[in-house]
């Protein structure tokens, strides 16, 4: 019997239960919450904002590539033409490739195509044991080679967290040796600041053994730029966006738009506002670099009026994940969306307002989940069983896009035939040639009947991924690297701590 691409081998008792490292394909058309009328009115509404109201652009630079690209300045307010807006979106590529140091982990995306990547960027870890705390750059190194051990995990997502115990103005060198040593996969960037990006662009060249110059039609970075919203581009975002696209790397244009707090309080509101603000930093990419990829980010959910906080994985998020799949689209952009929750800790709310995220993204059309694993209270925490957690919704998930077979085997009549009225298939051959593939096998999940469970020491969902965490940490290992290029990267962050890193914005 053969078997279909990235099915599991037979399995082994004691082992963790993976799939091997694959890309997700969707087989479903996206669902499609506004009509396309609709559509084209919230595209025309932001248009009308970008032409009549315009975009605060703080960096200077970026401001005179817009002047000298056509837009309207006056002051600090850049004011784009539909014309010109519709003009820059038509270079922008619909699909492209992200090279990793393992090329076996070379990403696609656009198309059916769609990757996840880990969560990047919060201020601090936690875990069962321990709690909520600063992260240190040991445990930061721990969280980045379970990202490495987790075959759904398709990119790693920038950073899982800062490492509190380094010097903030040259932490960022030592994370991304980190990135490139101990992962073999793809990996996010910062992209706070031209000495960061750069940095990284530099990094990133000494892995591959390029340089920056080298990697101009080399896509292997990727950086995410957040608007200042409403309306604003601040200085360190932009200086990021003209690096990345100027070496041709990947850009994810992600306004953060919380209605009711950041933008208006109606969900086609702050569509408008998202999508102005996404156009804006869209366009500046390909003036920068006509033809450079760059992805449309799509962050909009709503705040507790109550208390003015965060919420999210909220039905007004999925909404709005899958209306931003939809603007994406009708401008011929691949789409960024993430995985999100606000929840405080990992128990049901974690889950299910994560499992409405998810919905949301993958069933919106994106092609990059971000923080697809490890998100924790509204983006402040990166926590080691909510890694394990989102690896199995995003396993279930990834299992659920497996299209069903219908070949004659499938169909099962000599099965039928064999068994006949009356009996049972746990025997039949066409069940025991098929029982170790037939079926998902969790990674996290427990499905013993309560007895079982009871006896077993009713082990919750939690304490079940504490254990996985550890036990893949305990069987890791690092992927191999030329010993010069290891040298190289040493060298080049020993040099710029000497210089003094990046200054602080």
């Amino acid at each position: 019997m053969s078997r279909r691409p990235g099915r599991r081998p037979a399995r082994v008792a004691g082992t963790i239960a993976q799939t091997s490292f694959r890309q997700v394909s969707r087989p479903y058309a996206p669902i499609e919450v506004l009509s396309a009328d609709h559509v084209a009115a919230i595209h025309a509404a932001a248009l009308r904002v970008l032409a009549e109201i315009g975009m605060r652009v703080l960096h200077a630079p970026a401001r005179a590539l817009f002047r000298d690209a056509g837009a309207t300045i006056a002051g600090d307010m850049v004011r784009l033409d539909p014309a010109l807006v519709m003009e820059r979106l038509k270079t922008v590529p619909p699909t492209f490739t992200l090279e990793a140091r393992n090329r076996a982990h070379d990403l696609r995306l656009g198309g059916r195509d769609l990757i996840f990547a880990s969560v990047g960027g919060p201020a601090y870890v936690m875990d069962a044991d321990r709690g909520k705390r600063d992260g240190t750059y040991a445990e930061m190194c721990d969280y980045l080679k379970l990202v490495q051990q987790l075959n759904i995990l398709h990119q790693e997502g920038g950073g899982p967290f800062e490492p509190m115990d380094l010097p903030a103005n040259t932490r960022h060198l030592d994370m991304y040796r980190a990135q490139i040593t101990l992962l073999d996969k793809n990996w996010q960037t910062q992209s706070l600041g031209l000495a960061r990006t750069m940095d990284g662009i530099e990094m990133a060249a000494i892995a591959l053994g390029t340089t920056p110059e080298g990697l101009r039609d080399r896509p292997v970075l990727l950086g995410i730029i957040n608007t200042n919203s409403p309306l604003q581009l601040d200085v360190p975002m932009a200086e990021g966006l003209i690096a990345l696209a100027g070496h041709g790397q990947v850009l994810a244009i992600t306004p953060f738009t919380l209605a009711g707090a950041m933008s208006p309080v109606t969900l086609a509101g702050a569509l408008v506002q998202q999508h102005a603000e996404a156009l804006v930093g869209i366009v500046l990419t390909q003036i920068v670099r006509p033809g450079v990829p760059v992805m449309y980010g799509g962050f909009t959910s709503n705040v507790d009026m109550r208390s003015g906080a965060p919420a999210f994985g909220t039905p007004e998020y999925v909404k709005a994940a899958q209306a931003s799949g939809q603007l994406a689209r009708h401008i011929g952009v691949p789409f960024r969306s993430s995985n999100v929750t606000a929840a405080n800790a990992v128990d049901a709310q974690a889950a299910y307002e994560s499992q409405m995220s998810l919905w949301g993204a993958m069933m919106g059309g994106a092609h990059l989940v971000n923080h697809a694993a490890g998100w924790m209270h509204g983006g402040l925490t990166a926590s080691f069983e909510k890694l394990i957690l989102d690896a199995e919704m995003l396993a279930m998930m990834a299992a659920y896009f497996d299209p069903i077979p219908v070949e004659p085997a499938d169909l099962a009549i000599e099965a039928i035939r064999a068994v006949g009225p009356g009996g049972h298939f746990f025997g039949a051959e066409h069940t025991m040639s098929r029982y170790e593939t037939a079926f998902y096998t969790p990674l996290l999940s427990n499905w013993d009947n309560y007895g079982q469970w009871q006896e077993a020491g009713s082990i919750t969902a939690e304490a079940r991924a504490n254990v996985i965490w550890k036990q893949l940490l305990a069987s890791y290992e690092q992927p191999p690297m030329d010993p010069a290029i290891a040298e190289a990267l040493d060298a080049y962050v020993a040099r710029r701590k000497e210089e003094g890193g990046a200054p602080m914005n």
